[in-house]
């Protein structure tokens, strides 16, 4: 029987988590067959040990990716890409996990008789590390729905749970260059995919978030560190996506685009302190939304900068202590 779905995992320092992951995959129950491609990347725990004790055990459904040399998540993720000899791919990374033994199947079914339909997604719980709920559900629509191009644009990279995701490998053929250099895989790819078909949402808890997971992109971004400095980066990265793909699209979602683009910018100019530039027009909106409250707080930055960012800093020293 030739092979109907690659699943792509992307690992690395995922020692704690990868078993979960792994298992979830091997426990699908299906009526075609599927293979498993891991994407190590050089860990520095145990985690290519454990990898590799599960290529050995399933040599025929398991494959190993890998190299001599770290190579980053998103450069991980292509080489899958590439190895994948699946109609379909479905994407889970190493620190997340499925949890209904049906997803694939479900997710097929639905491909198969929708040939027009570019990407298949569904709801997910978000956990603590260790897998303890955290109470809350990424569900975005309330039923099996069509979930617009716009909505994919305008909602983020995180609007689609990556360990939900499946789409037909020959969507992903030749992809946009702007897409292989850009920093992080999940909007883009939603966005390129989306633009050659449409969205079908499944109104179905079958994947696992796991969060506050160290070394994940997220935790790096929020680090005490320069964070203002890393959330503008993330910002202007994000917009530089946003027009890129709009070219890639003819323009096609010019309004969606826009739309997404505005207030990124208004926080830019508001962590750079640019008052003036945030009173235009265009960003009323954003800027009345701060209240009474938040414009004191932005002109405390703009004219006593030294104060405002000491007492910052006596807030976080006193709540850390109190933790």
């Amino acid at each position: 029987m030739s092979v109907l779905v690659s699943i792509n995992c992307i690992t690395y320092n995922h020692e704690k988590y990868i078993r979960d992951a792994i298992e979830s995959f091997i426990m699908q129950k299906t009526t075609f067959d599927f293979e498993i491609l891991i994407g190590e990347d050089c860990s520095t725990d145990g985690n290519r040990k454990i990898v590799d004790e599960y290529v050995s055990k399933f040599p025929n459904r398991i494959r190993l990716i890998t190299s001599d040399n770290n190579v980053g998540a998103q450069n991980n993720l292509l080489r899958l890409f590439v190895n994948s000899k699946g109609k379909y791919i479905a994407i889970c990374e190493g620190d997340d996990y499925w949890i209904d033994p049906y997803k694939l199947q479900k997710q097929v079914d639905y491909m198969e008789s929708h040939s027009e339909c570019s990407f298949c997604f569904h709801a997910a719980e978000i956990v603590q590390v260790d897998k303890k709920p955290t109470g809350n559900i990424m569900r975005r629509y309330n039923n099996n729905c069509i979930s617009s191009t716009e909505d994919i644009i305008i909602r983020g990279g995180g609007f689609c749970p990556t360990a939900s995701l499946l789409f037909p490998a020959k969507l992903i053929e030749n992809l946009p260059e702007f897409y292989i250099n850009a920093k992080t895989g999940d909007y883009g790819i939603q966005m390129i995919l989306a633009s050659k078909g449409y969205a079908f949402y499944i109104d179905k808890i079958m994947s696992a978030y796991r969060t506050g997971v160290p070394g994940s992109w997220t935790s790096q971004l929020l680090a005490v560190s320069n964070i203002e400095t890393k959330i503008i980066k993330y910002y202007e990265d994000d917009i530089k996506l946003l027009d890129n793909f709009n070219k890639y699209s003819d323009y096609k979602y010019s309004n969606a685009v826009e739309k997404t683009k505005l207030p990124k910018q208004f926080r830019i100019l508001l962590l750079n302190n640019k008052i003036k530039e945030l009173k235009a027009t265009r960003y009323k909106e954003f800027y009345n939304a701060l209240g009474t409250k938040g414009k004191i707080k932005l002109h405390a930055r703009w004219y006593f900068p030294k104060t405002y960012r000491l007492l910052k800093a006596i807030r976080y020293q006193s709540t850390n202590l109190e933790k």
